[in-house]
């Protein structure tokens, strides 16, 4: 297959380039760097069948020749990308998936977005299935993000019923690995570089509130088979073992060997007091379920800090 990915530059995208490659794909990236970050790809330039395009999507999208399918993965992710660029993100949500699912339309490519967990917003049910509707807060801070993906999901699903083109929606519940930004603003990432660099560990809130962590390499391999699938509609792809941030900072204490201490913030207005996914459609339809134990996936990322992160 011929594959754009828009957002191919950021932290999914570029693992998702080297999978798509490593399987035989023809890989175009596309990215503004807002966020993205071209280091996440520079091995990759040289490889007859990768290209990267620079380009804001919520702008006409042209590419040239034949495209099979494409993976809407542009837009801020983390609270602090989204806090500081409100605007772009609400105009990839709605400008830049509406000009992506147009291409799709014009090149009759299977279109696969790129959603979120934060669908669910400050969820009322624990896990959460595809089923649930959530509890979102469209006017709050955190609402620009939530709110662009719903409506990311509902314009994806209006042309997958008005033009019959096949779509899928992928919710994406937290993930980690290499490649995340050293300031990127998340729990994981906020932990391991505070604790490789002797800083105070800080938790928002009491700590008690819950999250499920999944290593990226579990979720490339969700979203490709959800891209070979014919399922339609959302599918969450994430690892189901819930722990607190408390449990979390602990253990990245000790992987790290740190002796950093827990520092309590004031927890952020709307942030989720728990995140889980119920991934029984995943484990049925696409046979996938995580792989990686957490142990792994976190020395894989704090060497990835020690090893680069931390240099730039």
């Amino acid at each position: 297959m011929r594959i754009l990915i828009t957002g191919g530059a950021g932290f999914i995208g570029s693992h998702l380039c080297e999978f798509l490659l490593g399987k035989g794909h023809s890989v175009i990236a596309m990215d503004n760097l807002i966020t993205g970050d071209l280091g996440n790809i520079k091995h990759l330039f040289g490889h007859k069948r990768f290209s990267f395009v620079r380009h804001n999507v919520t702008e006409f999208i042209h590419v040239a020749g034949p495209v099979s399918a494409i993976l809407h993965f542009a837009s801020p992710a983390s609270p602090r990308d989204y806090l500081e660029h409100p605007i772009p993100t609400l105009k990839v949500g709605a400008l830049g998936t509406h000009k992506a699912l147009g291409l799709a339309k014009e090149k009759k490519a299977t279109f696969l977005l790129a959603s979120t967990s934060e669908v669910y917003g400050d969820p009322l049910v624990n896990p959460q299935p595809e089923s649930y509707w959530g509890n979102v807060n469209p006017i709050g801070p955190r609402g620009v993000y939530d709110e662009a993906k719903r409506f990311a999901e509902a314009m994806t699903m209006a042309y997958h019923r008005t033009h019959r083109m096949q779509v899928r929606i992928v919710r994406i519940f937290n993930t980690y690995g290499p490649r995340m930004r050293v300031n990127d603003g998340r729990a994981i990432p906020n932990f391991i570089s505070q604790a490789l660099r002797g800083k105070p560990v800080t938790i928002y809130g009491s700590g008690r509130q819950t999250r499920s962590f999944c290593y990226i390499d579990d979720l490339v391999a969700g979203i490709y088979k959800l891209l070979k699938s014919r399922h339609n509609a959302p599918v969450n792809i994430g690892n189901p073992h819930e722990m607190t941030l408390r449990e979390m900072a602990q253990e990245v204490l000790r992987l790290t060997g740190s002796r950093s201490r827990i520092v309590y913030r004031p927890l952020p207005q709307d942030d989720p007091k728990v995140r889980r996914p119920d991934i029984r459609l995943a484990r049925r339809v696409l046979r996938w379920q995580p792989q990686v134990p957490l142990a792994d996936g976190l020395r894989q990322t704090i060497d990835y800090f020690r090893k680069a992160a931390l240099v730039r």
